[in-house]
């Protein structure tokens, strides 16, 4: 039998939390259901690492990740370590949106950290290579790293290609916007049939500066994925050597003891905000950095990261503010010519550790922004002085929300409220053109515990602009919006009304301004106005009342704190890694 301590070995098994499961007399029940799968005996000793992917067939964003697990699991054997396998669920907006499929969605950030968690604790596997393609699986994948703090790696699985409909360049927010010109007139049968079969002609997932674009740029900013991996799109084969590269580097992480709180710290955090403002990233940040933070014990909510946008310029020209798709970044050299116009300025911390085991800023060594393109401006002539995204407080929100504001070209709206119980209800009449410009649009009660789930707006703001209304209404809510949404449109509004928040006593017709210039968003009524209709107030009753929904509601906390279900490492009493 191998021995655990071999010096010749660049790690010491006895030390690793494998050796629960492959070492000594009391492991061999263990060891006899690795010698069931066809392990050699070497291959037993040698550090177990799990490889988990978020695969399925629920939509092209995930189903290029079984390919690129199986060239992680080459760089894991070839750096001596023996992969282990296994998926996780998602669920993926592009088609949960619009329905009450939609609560499932931030829902299953939490199910995939926890089910990537029970995994490893279960099997007892001493590092983590997490790939992961749609909106909420690269935040929980990642979640997952910064709980467990075994060494890891993230990948992204990258975006999809761009469609062409009519010369244009097109994806899957463009048919979301078809579906408002066909209510209006616009686009007939035929014409939305002809965009809907072209919109999407490859693996990956959206290719603009959504959601899983912008934790995609977050994974390297952050310094849990590898330098350019976050880059090519999901169809180039490039992709596979990254899933290499990422198997041979969490072994040399095993080597180093290097561990991802070691690599996440507070000034990480600040270069993943930094990020998510210069290239006009989705307002699910908001949440998903607060969520990470809390895994670490950092103190880092909704409006840490809104200091970092209040000062980070926007110099992405990326949609849906923009004009370009990931492709395009990918093309003229990806994020890290971003981040090191950042750093090179003062708007990034260089000096923050990476899973290369090199600092940010060696790690970009040498890269220079390319001239004659307008995918990615210099600091010195930004597209936005501030960040894409702006956080608001006042008294409509007294714990904040949030907007994103690239490619708005007003930053101020005031007008009268139009209130709805509820996405459906908002969509209803936008369907029905009962919207009326100058108007605000209040949606209430899909925060986190009242909607339950939080649920994306991308049918209703997509409709919005179909019908030629994105610049003549805004719309707010408690809910979320998709990093597809564009227009006036705020949302993460805290408290929920579903606990008593302000957004839960606003009445048709009340006065609301709202002004991104200086951070402020406010219902024109007295403290005393608002306290007198708090006594009338009543919590709405959702139909979830059993199951994983229900569950999520007794527990998941307010979107200021990045809407998580669990205290955090505040908390805990050990690290997976070190039992």
């Amino acid at each position: 039998m191998a021995d655990p301590s071999d010096k010749s070995k660049k790690w010491d098994k006895s030390k690793l939390v494998s050796r629960y499961v492959t070492e000594g007399a009391k492991s061999a029940p263990h060891r006899s259901y690795y010698y069931a799968m066809g392990l050699t005996e070497e291959e037993i000793h040698q550090p177990l690492v799990g490889v988990a992917t978020c695969w399925n067939e629920a939509a092209p964003c995930n189903i290029a990740l079984s390919r690129q697990a199986q060239a992680v699991k080459k760089g894991v054997k070839a750096a001596e370590g023996t992969p282990r396998e296994f998926t996780t669920i998602t669920v993926t907006d592009g088609i949960a949106m619009g329905h009450e499929g939609m609560r499932s969605s931030l829902v299953s950030r939490e199910i995939i950290a926890d089910s990537v968690e029970l995994t490893m604790r279960g099997h007892c596997y001493d590092a983590l290579v997490g790939l992961a393609g749609c909106d909420k699986s690269l935040p929980g994948m990642m979640m997952v790293m910064l709980r467990l703090n075994v060494p890891s790696v993230f990948m992204y699985g990258g975006s999809i290609l761009p469609g062409k409909f009519r010369g244009k360049d097109v994806d899957v927010i463009s048919v979301f916007e078809g579906v408002g010109k066909h209510a209006s007139g616009e686009f007939s049968d035929e014409d939305l049939k002809e965009l809907e079969c072209v919109a999407c002609p490859s693996a990956g997932a959206c290719g603009g500066q959504f959601t899983a674009n912008t934790m995609a740029c977050v994974s390297e900013a952050i310094g849990l994925a590898l330098p350019n991996s976050a880059g090519a799109p999901a169809p180039y084969e490039s992709r596979d050597d990254y899933a290499t590269q990422s198997g041979k580097a969490v072994m040399k992480l095993i080597e180093m003891n290097l561990r991802p709180r070691d690599i996440v710290t507070r000034k990480s955090f600040e270069n993943a905000a930094a990020i998510v403002a210069a290239t006009g990233g989705s307002t699910n940040a908001g949440l998903h950095l607060p969520a990470m933070a809390n895994e670490c014990g950092i103190d880092f909510d909704l409006h840490d990261v809104g200091e970092i946008f209040k000062r980070t310029p926007l110099i992405a020209n990326l949609r849906p503010g923009g004009k370009y798709v990931a492709k395009d970044l990918f093309d003229v050299g990806g994020v890290g010519i971003v981040i090191k116009e950042l750093i090179d300025n003062g708007f990034m911390h260089g000096d923050c550790m990476t899973v290369t085991g090199k600092t940010l800023a060696e790690n970009l060594e040498g890269v220079t922004l390319p001239k004659d393109q307008d995918v990615v401006f210099p600091v010195s002539n930004p597209i936005h002085p501030t960040g894409g995204v702006v956080t608001l407080k006042g008294n409509l929100c007294p714990e904040g929300s949030i907007v994103k504001i690239a490619g708005l070209e007003s930053l101020i709206f005031e007008g009268p409220a139009r209130v709805f119980e509820g996405e459906q209800a908002c969509f209803d009449a936008v369907q029905n053109k009962e919207i009326k410009a100058g108007q605000v649009l209040v949606i209430r009660n899909e925060g986190p515990k009242g909607g339950p789930g939080m649920r994306e707006m991308l049918s209703t703001t997509s409709a919005i602009y179909g019908q030629g209304l994105g610049d003549k209404v805004a719309l707010i809510t408690d809910g979320r919006f998709s990093g597809g949404t564009r227009g006036f449109c705020v949302g993460h509004v805290a408290p929920e009304a579903y606990v008593g928040g302000p957004i839960g006593l606003i009445e048709d017709g009340d006065i609301i301004r709202i002004d991104a210039e200086t951070g402020m968003m406010e219902v024109k009524l007295s403290d005393d106005e608002l306290a007198e209709r708090k006594k009338s107030w009543k919590p709405h009753e959702h139909q979830y009342q059993s199951g994983a929904i229900w569950k999520y509601t007794q527990t998941v906390g307010s979107a200021e704190k990045g809407a998580v279900t669990h205290g955090g490492a505040r908390s805990e009493k050990h690290t997976f890694v070190d039992l």
